[in-house]
């Protein structure tokens, strides 16, 4: 049977069929979506809720422990996490890979309203929740600062106008505003001016929030009219409060501005953030699953002028960061890398067939192959990415095999002294089987990679697919295309005039061949000592596999540094702003670095008082500085191989990467004192919801805290004795100075004082109490109680707060409660409802994620008890994760290749005889890995 016979005899059949897979191929590259990597969702969702002046402690029993017990009923969930801080509660929830996040985030509202009735009741807003993907970073970091405005009115800028008007674009999913400084009115109380006036803290907040109220007040309704009733009973600023009687005072009103000041403010106080030293908020935003990355970045871009139109001048507006801009840079190199490809297989075809038409026959199988499997992406919702390109890359010497071995056979029929069609149809018939074999056994060795599981099934699946597509498509190109061709454009040999080039070049492949046929009869001569070589080459195989160094995700330069800083616990807002400043300073004043944006104090999720944030966006990489030499650690251990890997450098400089930037910014951040600094280069794909001060986690848990702790301090320390690694830290904060007011029952009974009036007195005076809430068109504001600055520096204020008693006294707090000096938690953190400590560290250049992972291991089972248990999270899980099915993997890919070439040939032995050139592949691939000092990723 023929199977191009019919291509053969219907020539204008095959035009036209295959015409139309180039003409649907170039249709769907239009419209296929471009990104960094394939789409993947990673369902996570993130719950928050806030008690503003709760310790960590509370929070985490009064707040987490209620939610997490509801959450860990729904199904589907693969890990929970919580972190609590000082006010705040941040839940991660991730769920399996095949759950709807819809399906969940209905399951984790209808958990929320279960807890609803355990929550504390002073909670000023219900637990919120939002989905998020982790494995799918913003797309763009936008900056808003001004000079003249204060922040509050930029929030209200950011927030209102222009976070609002870009999640409208198409192709948004979410605008996060980070560093929210949202309006607030702040009374801030005088202790000293209330117990001269006789008016305890509760009177004011009473009086404040009968003062502002929005109630329904109906309508008038006449013969012929109808009236809407409006009363002024909101107080909108911080001048409609002062004026507000609070008491009276031996017959006199007193007014809430002779008890302290009252102040245009913010929410948060406690937070400040920077634009290259600038005070400023920062806009990310996300894109939808399934969306063009840059044509999404391009219509945000479009509608900045009209946003621009419609803020104050002094309102200034800045991208710090661009995703397209990298993904179109490092498209494009895969796609040079691409063309390149293709321009050297038709040389080395020319070189080789050193015939024209000969040369163009199979290199046409290149483009119909590549753009009729962009027909085949578009069809399967893929995108134009990294991965999708390099799958065709490295498809393209597979590609352009079957139309070679078609031509070649269909020549040498010719060079028989048949004509051109019998030659076709002869040659075809002896190869198209051969040609079907090639093509299925190629695109077979791609299906387990199908079934790959967790995060690097869904990443792979698409780079499968597409190098098994383009494959089958250059198959029926093969058999189609090329067969029509050589029937058509083919010449004889004989009627061809041949260069002294052709007649040169010929005599050297001539003797190539002398040379391959001689040592063919040599090893055929000795067959024992070449089945006993080949065995060897297996020994050296598995050898090297063992021993070359193994990672997971590649470090790829994204332009972009996060770092994380942390200060003593219990430093205070203003020195925490000093120190952050520093930081950022060294930081903007790097040549590399284009912009930083910076955050430091409680007010994100997840971090304490004595942390900060910030980002770096650096330079084109064409406008950094040149790198240093890079390290050698992993070099195969063979002669000459550092010398190569040495000149290999030499000869091709390259400009700082992130990587480098980082290297070069860590011992300059380590001088700062009082502050420590930890950077690391964003993961081209985020796994796992928890973000650490260094990129990878493990992860401790246990029943006994104080065991927990203990064990943790002492793995810490070893691991960061450990040669391979680096900025070893922990989340553990449990030396925060803190006041404990013991209550007397006792005398606070006497006088008529109860426990939760001094809580209640508490929480007004120190805990940032949003007793009232503004009501305005556009959003809704608090109204916050607290002492005077100068109050709340020292504990011994703590003495000068007065708490009204049953008979209508004022008691002073010290009289009914002892206040004590200790210290505590100033963060607590949960994994799966149980107390966890989460490691984290990072990698010194050179050294690959296994050898890490390894040492980790082996330090933790000399150190931990038993009764602690431990595991890695994140990258390092998902790298375990891989290697336990990689050994599976590769047994299924062989047993898949030896049915299928079994079936073809009807044989238990030739399937074995083609398999058997493995080993020596595998042991060149691994061979030059290490030789180029790459890990196995």
């Amino acid at each position: 049977m023929n199977l191009a016979e019919i291509f053969i005899r219907r020539p204008i059949m095959t035009t036209l069929v295959t015409s139309s897979i180039l003409i649907f191929g170039l249709m769907a590259y239009r419209y296929l979506p471009v990104n960094d990597l394939p789409n993947v969702d990673y369902p996570t969702i993130q719950v928050g809720a806030s008690l503003p002046g709760a310790n960590p402690e509370t929070m985490a029993s009064a707040v987490a422990t209620p939610l997490e017990r509801q959450f860990s009923t729904i199904a589907g969930l693969d890990s929970m996490s919580s972190v609590n801080t000082q006010g705040f509660t941040a839940i991660t929830l991730q769920f399996n890979l095949n759950r709807s996040i819809d399906a969940a985030a209905q399951d984790v509202q209808a958990a929320i309203a279960g807890a609803a009735g355990q929550l504390p009741t002073g909670m000023p807003s219900p637990p919120s929740y939002f989905k998020v993907n982790p494995a799918d970073q913003p797309i763009i970091y936008m900056s808003v600062n001004s000079d003249t405005l204060p922040l509050s009115l930029v929030h209200h800028y950011a927030d209102t106008l222009m976070a609002q008007r870009i999640s409208m674009v198409s192709g948004v999913a979410q605008v996060q505003v980070f560093g929210e400084q949202k309006y607030a009115v702040r009374v801030q109380l005088d202790p000293r001016a209330l117990a001269v006036r006789g008016i305890g803290i509760d009177e004011v907040t009473v009086a404040i929030q009968r003062s502002n109220v929005n109630l329904p007040t109906g309508l008038v309704t006449g013969a012929h009219k109808a009236f809407t009733l409006q009363a002024t009973g909101q107080l909108l600023s911080a001048a409609a409060y002062r004026p507000l009687i609070v008491a009276y005072h031996n017959g006199s009103p007193v007014r809430l501005e002779e008890l302290g000041s009252v102040i245009d403010s913010v929410q948060n106080d406690k937070v400040a953030n920077w634009y290259n030293n600038i005070r400023a908020e920062v806009l990310a935003i996300r894109r939808q699953p399934g969306t063009n990355t840059v044509e999404v970045v391009d219509n945000i871009k479009k509608l900045l002028p009209t946003i621009r139109s419609q803020i104050p001048a002094s309102v200034e507006m800045h991208i710090l960061y661009d995703r397209s801009e990298t993904i179109r840079e490092s498209v494009q190199d895969v796609k040079f890398t691409l063309y390149l490809t293709i321009g050297l297989v038709v040389m080395v075809i020319f070189l080789f067939l050193r015939n024209l038409s000969a040369t163009v026959i199979p290199s046409l199988a290149l483009p119909m192959s590549i753009i009729g499997t962009f027909a085949v992406m578009y069809l399967l919702g893929y995108t134009v990415d990294n991965l999708s390109l390099m799958a065709l890359t490295l498809s393209v010497g597979f590609v352009v095999d079957d139309a070679i071995v078609m031509l070649e056979n269909i020549i040498r029929h010719m060079e028989l002294g048949e004509g051109v069609l019998e030659a076709a149809l002869n040659g075809s018939k002896e190869i198209s089987f051969t040609i079907l074999s090639m093509t299925l056994s190629l695109a077979a060795v791609f299906i387990p990679v199908l079934f790959l599981g967790g995060i690097l099934g869904r990443l792979l699946h698409e780079f499968a697919v597409t190098i098994a597509a383009a494959v089958l498509v250059s198959g029926f190109v093969s058999l189609t295309l090329t067969p029509m061709l050589c029937s058509r454009f083919v010449r004889p040999p004989g009627e061809q005039r041949h260069s002294r080039l052709y007649l040169a070049s010929d005599r050297v492949f001539q003797g190539m061949l002398r040379v391959y046929d001689w040592s063919l009869k040599g090893v055929l001569r000795h067959r024992f000592a070449t089945f006993f070589a080949s065995l060897l080459l297996l020994v050296a195989t598995v050898y090297v596999f063992f021993q070359i160094p193994k990672g997971f995700l590649s470090s790829e330069d994204s332009g972009l540094v996060l770092g994380f800083t942390q200060a003593a616990q219990g430093i205070s807002v203003d020195s925490m702003k000093e120190h952050q400043i520093a930081i950022t300073s060294i930081v903007s004043s790097d040549p590399n670095i284009q912009n930083v944006f910076s955050l430091a104090g409680a007010g994100f999720a997840g971090f304490a008082g004595n942390s900060g944030i910030f980002f770096c966006h650096l330079k084109p990489p064409a406008k950094r500085q040149l790198a240093p030499p890079p390290a050698e650690k992993g070099i195969m251990k063979v002669p000459g191989a550092t010398t190569v890997y040495r000149w290999l450098n030499s000869i091709s400089p390259k400009h700082m990467s992130t990587d480098d930037v980082i290297n070069e910014l860590r011992p300059k951040l380590f001088q700062v004192p009082g502050i420590l600094a930890f950077m690391q280069n964003p993961p081209p794909i985020q796994i796992g919801g928890q973000l650490t001060k260094s990129p990878y986690q493990f992860t401790l848990q246990g029943t006994d805290t104080q065991e927990l702790y203990q064990a943790s301090a002492k793995l810490l320390a070893k691991m960061s004795q450990l040669p391979d690694l680096q900025d070893a830290t922990t989340d553990l904060q449990i030396a925060n100075p803190q006041v404990n007011v013991e209550i007397d029952r006792d005398k606070a009974s006497a006088v008529g004082v109860t426990a939760y009036q001094v809580e209640d007195a508490l929480a007004s005076a120190y805990g940032d109490r949003q007793v009232s809430t503004i009501y305005r068109p556009e959003n809704e504001y608090r109204v916050i109680t607290e002492l005077e600055p100068q109050y709340q520096k020292e504990p011994a204020a703590l003495s000068m707060l007065y708490i009204r008693s049953a008979g209508g006294q004022l008691v002073p707090l010290g009289s009914v409660a002892k206040l004590t000096q200790s210290l505590g938690p100033l963060t607590v953190n949960h994994s799966g409802q149980l107390p966890s400590v989460t490691l984290s560290f990072g990698l010194k250049p050179g050294v690959a994620l296994g050898d890490a992972v390894n040492e980790v291991q082996r330090v933790a089972r000399d150190t931990l008890p038993v009764t602690i248990s431990a595991s890695f999270q994140g990258q390092a899980q998902a790298y375990q994760a891989s290697l336990v099915g990689l050994g599976l993997l590769i047994g299924l890919t062989i047993v898949v290749i030896y049915v299928l070439l079994g079936v073809l040939y009807e044989s238990f032995i030739h399937p074995l005889t083609i398999l058997s050139g493995l080993p020596s592949a595998g042991f060149g691939a691994i061979v030059t890995l290490m030789l180029f000092n790459y890990p196995l990723n």
